[in-house]
């Protein structure tokens, strides 16, 4: 059984845009690649910030599921400016994802689907046994 999850910022995001933010399905939960866009259409300026709001946004729906950053096993990070934002990403992340850390892959890209969005990130987490 499948079951869609997302907070209730973007409960829209269903049906306005025919994905599921949160994917579970038991045994793992798989998170569409999120960006820094708030829910009132903005997005941060500032690097560091838009990088802040897209963690602070995986923590919120991370925890609508019930889980936290130790349940993650895997995140892919997609970059507009991968190497001018990537000390700035780590800090970030650092500040969110412990060790034992999940599997990490990091890719530059030309552009995201919300203008002025600079950073997505897609994580897998997995339930506790």
């Amino acid at each position: 059984m499948k079951t869609t999850l997302t907070t209730p910022d973007f409960a829209h995001y269903p049906d306005q845009w025919h994905f599921s933010p949160v994917l579970d399905t038991g045994a793992f939960l798989f998170f569409s690649g999120m960006t820094g866009v708030r829910a009132d259409g903005s997005v941060a300026s500032d690097p560091e910030e838009q990088i802040r709001d897209v963690f602070a946004f995986l923590a919120d729906n991370l925890e609508v599921a019930g889980l936290s950053f130790d349940d993650v096993v895997e995140m892919t990070s997609y970059h507009v400016g991968l190497r001018e934002h990537l000390a700035a990403f780590v800090k970030v992340k650092d500040a969110y994802v412990s060790a034992p850390y999940p599997a990490w892959t990091a890719i530059g890209v030309s552009e995201l689907i919300t203008e002025g969005t600079i950073i997505e990130v897609r994580i897998i987490a997995k339930r506790p046994d």
